[in-house]
Protein backbone atom coordinates (compact mmCIF):
# COMPACT_ATOMS: atom_id res chain seq x y z
CA UNK A 1 0.00 0.00 0.00
CA UNK A 2 3.00 2.81 1.22
CA UNK A 3 4.24 1.73 -2.49
CA UNK A 4 1.26 2.34 -4.14
CA UNK A 5 0.69 5.73 -1.92
CA UNK A 6 4.13 7.12 -3.31
CA UNK A 7 4.00 5.86 -6.74
CA UNK A 8 0.83 7.72 -7.35
CA UNK A 9 2.43 10.92 -5.48
CA UNK A 10 4.94 10.57 -7.84
CA UNK A 11 2.67 10.22 -10.65
CA UNK A 12 0.76 13.28 -9.18
CA UNK A 13 4.09 15.54 -9.08
CA UNK A 14 5.05 14.50 -12.27
CA UNK A 15 1.96 15.15 -13.97
CA UNK A 16 1.32 19.02 -12.47
CA UNK A 17 5.55 20.01 -12.14
CA UNK A 18 4.69 22.45 -15.52
CA UNK A 19 2.23 24.48 -13.25
CA UNK A 20 5.03 24.77 -11.09
CA UNK A 21 7.80 25.42 -13.12
CA UNK A 22 10.86 28.11 -13.29
CA UNK A 23 10.46 28.92 -17.16
CA UNK A 24 13.37 29.72 -18.53
CA UNK A 25 12.87 29.63 -22.16
CA UNK A 26 14.79 31.30 -24.35
CA UNK A 27 16.79 33.59 -21.39
CA UNK A 28 20.04 33.97 -21.35
CA UNK A 29 22.59 34.13 -18.38
CA UNK A 30 26.04 35.39 -17.49
CA UNK A 31 28.17 34.74 -14.29
CA UNK A 32 30.60 32.22 -12.92
CA UNK A 33 31.37 29.23 -11.94
CA UNK A 34 34.26 27.15 -10.87
CA UNK A 35 33.66 23.72 -11.06
CA UNK A 36 37.30 22.64 -13.00
CA UNK A 37 39.71 19.69 -11.70
CA UNK A 38 42.24 22.39 -11.13
CA UNK A 39 39.94 24.91 -9.72
CA UNK A 40 39.97 27.72 -11.90
CA UNK A 41 37.42 30.29 -11.74
CA UNK A 42 35.43 30.92 -15.14
CA UNK A 43 33.27 33.43 -16.72
CA UNK A 44 30.31 31.32 -17.92
CA UNK A 45 27.26 31.59 -19.74
CA UNK A 46 23.72 29.78 -19.90
CA UNK A 47 21.29 29.60 -22.47
CA UNK A 48 17.82 27.73 -22.13
CA UNK A 49 16.84 26.85 -26.07
CA UNK A 50 13.54 25.46 -24.78
CA UNK A 51 11.78 25.14 -20.78
CA UNK A 52 13.58 21.62 -20.53
CA UNK A 53 17.52 22.23 -22.51
CA UNK A 54 20.24 24.60 -21.50
CA UNK A 55 23.64 25.13 -22.87
CA UNK A 56 26.05 26.22 -20.97
CA UNK A 57 29.72 27.37 -22.04
CA UNK A 58 32.63 29.04 -19.73
CA UNK A 59 35.92 30.30 -20.04
CA UNK A 60 38.47 30.73 -17.49
CA UNK A 61 42.34 32.02 -17.48
CA UNK A 62 45.38 33.12 -14.69
CA UNK A 63 48.14 34.32 -16.55
CA UNK A 64 50.54 34.83 -13.88
CA UNK A 65 54.04 34.16 -14.75
CA UNK A 66 55.03 30.53 -13.90
CA UNK A 67 51.82 29.23 -12.65
CA UNK A 68 49.59 29.93 -15.90
CA UNK A 69 45.93 27.86 -16.24
CA UNK A 70 43.16 27.59 -18.88
CA UNK A 71 40.29 26.26 -19.57
CA UNK A 72 37.28 26.19 -22.14
CA UNK A 73 34.44 23.81 -21.56
CA UNK A 74 30.68 23.37 -22.92
CA UNK A 75 27.77 21.75 -21.63
CA UNK A 76 24.61 21.00 -21.88
CA UNK A 77 21.49 20.24 -18.95
CA UNK A 78 18.60 18.85 -18.89
CA UNK A 79 15.98 19.60 -16.57
CA UNK A 80 14.80 16.94 -14.78
CA UNK A 81 12.16 18.27 -11.51
CA UNK A 82 10.61 21.84 -12.06
CA UNK A 83 9.88 23.68 -8.75
CA UNK A 84 8.60 27.11 -8.19
CA UNK A 85 11.73 28.40 -7.28
CA UNK A 86 14.03 25.78 -8.19
CA UNK A 87 15.11 23.15 -11.25
CA UNK A 88 16.48 19.81 -11.11
CA UNK A 89 19.39 19.02 -13.24
CA UNK A 90 21.29 16.84 -15.15
CA UNK A 91 24.33 17.87 -16.80
CA UNK A 92 26.93 16.92 -18.99
CA UNK A 93 30.16 18.86 -19.50
CA UNK A 94 33.38 18.52 -21.69
CA UNK A 95 36.41 21.04 -22.03
CA UNK A 96 39.93 21.54 -22.59
CA UNK A 97 42.51 22.84 -20.03
CA UNK A 98 46.37 23.75 -20.17
CA UNK A 99 48.41 24.77 -16.97
CA UNK A 100 51.49 25.01 -15.61
CA UNK A 101 53.62 24.99 -12.39
CA UNK A 102 57.25 25.42 -11.76
CA UNK A 103 57.48 21.88 -10.03
CA UNK A 104 54.98 19.99 -12.83
CA UNK A 105 56.02 22.23 -15.71
CA UNK A 106 52.90 22.69 -18.81
CA UNK A 107 50.10 20.38 -18.92
CA UNK A 108 46.89 19.59 -21.10
CA UNK A 109 44.33 18.08 -20.93
CA UNK A 110 40.50 17.29 -21.50
CA UNK A 111 38.12 16.94 -18.76
CA UNK A 112 34.71 15.44 -18.75
CA UNK A 113 32.06 16.23 -16.15
CA UNK A 114 28.87 14.41 -15.57
CA UNK A 115 26.75 16.30 -13.08
CA UNK A 116 23.66 16.54 -10.97
CA UNK A 117 22.31 19.86 -10.00
CA UNK A 118 19.92 22.22 -8.87
CA UNK A 119 19.72 26.15 -9.54
CA UNK A 120 17.81 27.73 -7.46
CA UNK A 121 15.84 31.12 -7.09
CA UNK A 122 15.46 33.35 -4.28
CA UNK A 123 11.52 34.92 -4.38
CA UNK A 124 12.38 39.01 -5.55
CA UNK A 125 15.47 37.81 -7.67
CA UNK A 126 13.93 36.05 -9.71
CA UNK A 127 16.91 36.59 -12.48
CA UNK A 128 19.35 35.64 -10.02
CA UNK A 129 20.07 32.12 -9.88
CA UNK A 130 22.04 30.32 -7.68
CA UNK A 131 23.87 26.50 -8.79
CA UNK A 132 24.83 23.67 -6.56
CA UNK A 133 26.37 20.55 -8.18
CA UNK A 134 28.02 17.21 -7.76
CA UNK A 135 28.65 14.23 -9.85
CA UNK A 136 31.44 12.88 -11.09
CA UNK A 137 34.46 13.97 -13.87
CA UNK A 138 37.26 12.65 -15.65
CA UNK A 139 40.82 14.44 -16.29
CA UNK A 140 43.59 13.91 -18.42
CA UNK A 141 46.56 15.91 -17.74
CA UNK A 142 49.90 13.92 -17.48
CA UNK A 143 47.86 11.20 -16.24
CA UNK A 144 44.35 10.20 -16.41
CA UNK A 145 42.08 10.41 -13.28
CA UNK A 146 38.40 10.15 -12.14
CA UNK A 147 37.21 11.94 -9.49
CA UNK A 148 34.13 12.94 -7.56
CA UNK A 149 32.85 16.53 -7.35
CA UNK A 150 30.66 18.42 -4.85
CA UNK A 151 29.96 21.81 -5.38
CA UNK A 152 28.28 24.49 -3.06
CA UNK A 153 26.47 27.76 -4.48
CA UNK A 154 29.68 29.91 -4.57
CA UNK A 155 31.86 27.05 -6.72
CA UNK A 156 29.34 25.93 -8.81
CA UNK A 157 28.03 29.03 -9.97
CA UNK A 158 25.98 32.20 -9.83
CA UNK A 159 24.21 33.38 -12.92
CA UNK A 160 22.56 36.55 -14.00
CA UNK A 161 19.67 35.80 -16.46
CA UNK A 162 18.22 38.56 -18.98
Amino acid sequence: MKIMSAGLILVTILAFNSVYAKDMTHRLGVGFKNNTSVSIPSVTAVYFADKDVAYTAAVGMDTMQGYTAMQISGGMRYIMFFENNLNFYVSGQAGVINYETPATGKKSGAEFLALGGVEFFFSGLENLGFTAEAGLGMATLGSTRVYTTALDPVKAGIIFYF
